[in-house]
């Protein structure tokens, strides 16, 4: 099982802030199991705490704001990306000011130091959210468009376009979040000269130069111009009839600007508040409409709290009828459970084929046969006898009895023709012979019943 990662120890960074000029630090400390992404901003009264998620989006003019209450932090995005490409679930943040240093304008300096420091696993499990169907966002109003289809990993491609000479076209590909650190952290973020003066004029990138970004001049304008704008980011002067990119640094790579843009699309991801698991392809991204996507994915996550496991039925199974009777005891018409199709040491997905030739629908009910919830939850119970049997040596002498059952949901009928998938964890390693559980039964992408149970492993007699 794939568990929940933080960093080792903590470390801070320091630097100017991109639009507000100030000196600035951000320290990152390790955070326990289910924590999330956090913000605190240490410089005010109280030092409030903001869940780093899409919902706290308050501005996305040219960066990332979070926002809660009178708290506002800004151009988180080059961090968050480093975080989320390098598997890292839980973390505290900490920011003497309303932004992140701004560093070399790109996630290189924070890979540095998360590699560093290096990642401690925990205990408890990493919960993907698997994509199972295309789904899509569109802005007709810009033509940006981000697209997330099924995939086995998370993967990105970005393809952006402007009215320029200069940088007119550009795609650039991450298929592996290995491959971060080497081929999309170093990548700078990116200003047009025509976009400073308003910028500047809006009280923003008061901290920005040719250290922290790529300025690109592709619309030619007076030297006059030019010159105040070179000495505003701090730029040797430049020839007014020659358009091209204003850097001290050479570009890393020739396609960098859209490099960039995957690293901004994983930063804003990763408020989604889960890894994914999915392709994701962006045409003509931005934070706004990478923050409108992030909130859908939100809102369709919470639709399927807990997400049903993948099922094939063409695809072989791990354990048979015939192999489910060598550890059960159970026999019809009390055999609830058909076959396993995912067999680990903490958790288990089994299949349950409902029929209409059940004996229990000859009484609930003949006009309207609906399954009985008491033995949904023990089909469930019975996938977790499997689970606990399976790791047992002689497992067949052992038999597995109910000692308590919470917290039972039922949420949808379940009736003939259905399949239902069970998913059940084991909570806890088995202690004393006793095991406790957290079982979900599903049919198709739907959530039908849930329970937390307790059970206990006892020798059979006839084996004593």
């Amino acid at each position: 099982m794939l568990r929940q990662n933080t960093i080792r120890e903590s470390f801070s960074l320091s630097g100017k802030g991109l639009h507000t000029g100030l000196n600035l630090t951000v320290t990152f400390l390790p955070a326990p199991p289910n924590h999330g992404y956090k913000i605190q901003r240490v410089d005010m009264e109280g030092c409030p705490i903001m869940d780093a998620v899409a919902e706290n989006v308050v501005d996305t003019q040219r960066g990332t704001v979070l926002g809660k209450g009178e708290m506002r932090c800004s151009t988180i995005e080059h961090a968050m990306a480093a975080l989320y490409a390098f598997g890292i679930d839980n973390v505290l943040i900490q920011v003497d000011g309303p932004e992140f240093p701004i560093l070399d304008g790109s996630a290189e300096i924070y890979v540095r130091e998360i590699m560093r420091v290096g990642l401690q696993e925990q205990d408890a499990p990493k919960d993907y959210y698997y994509i199972t169907k295309k789904m899509e966002f569109r802005d007709e109003k810009t033509g940006a468009c981000i697209t997330l289809l099924p995939d086995e990993d998370f993967s990105i491609t970005s393809m952006i376009s402007f009215d320029s000479k200069v940088l007119s076209s550009q795609f650039a590909t991450l298929d592996n979040m290995e491959k971060f650190a080497s081929e999309v952290a170093a990548a700078r973020t990116f200003v047009f000269v025509r976009e400073i003066e308003p910028l500047l004029m809006a009280g923003l990138i008061k901290g920005g130069d040719l250290n922290n970004a790529i300025v690109i001049y592709e619309r030619q304008t007076t030297q006059e111009n030019l010159d105040k704008l070179c000495e505003l980011t701090g730029a040797e002067r430049h020839d007014a009839t020659e358009l091209g990119y204003l850097q001290h640094k050479p570009l890393v790579w020739e396609n960098e600007p859209a490099r960039h843009k995957l690293l901004d699309i994983i930063g804003d991801m990763a408020l989604i508040g889960k890894p994914i698991k999915g392709r994701i392809i962006a045409t003509r991204p931005g934070h706004t409409i990478n923050n409108k996507f992030a909130r859908m994915m939100r809102k369709e996550i919470r639709k399927h709290e807990v997400q049903a496991p993948k099922y094939d039925p063409c695809k072989e199974c791990v354990m048979d009828i015939n192999s489910i009777k060598t550890l059960l005891p159970h026999r019809y018409p009390m055999l609830l459970v058909d076959k396993v199709i995912e067999l680990k040491p903490t958790t288990i997905v089994a299949v349950k084929n409902v029929t209409n030739s059940e004996p229990f629908f000859q009484g609930h009910f003949p006009s309207e046969p609906v399954m009985p919830g008491v033995l949904i939850v023990e089909a469930m119970a019975q996938a977790g006898g499997v689970l606990v049997l399976n790791s047992l040596d002689d497992p067949s002498t052992y038999s597995t009895y109910f000692l308590r059952i919470d917290n039972v949901k039922f949420r949808q009928k379940v009736v003939p023709g259905d399949t239902l998938i069970f998913r059940v964890d084991l909570v806890a390693p088995l202690r004393h012979s006793i095991g406790t559980m957290q079982g979900y039964a599903f049919v198709g992408e739907n959530c039908v019943a849930e329970a937390n149970f307790t059970a206990q492993v006892i020798k059979n007699k006839q084996s004593v």
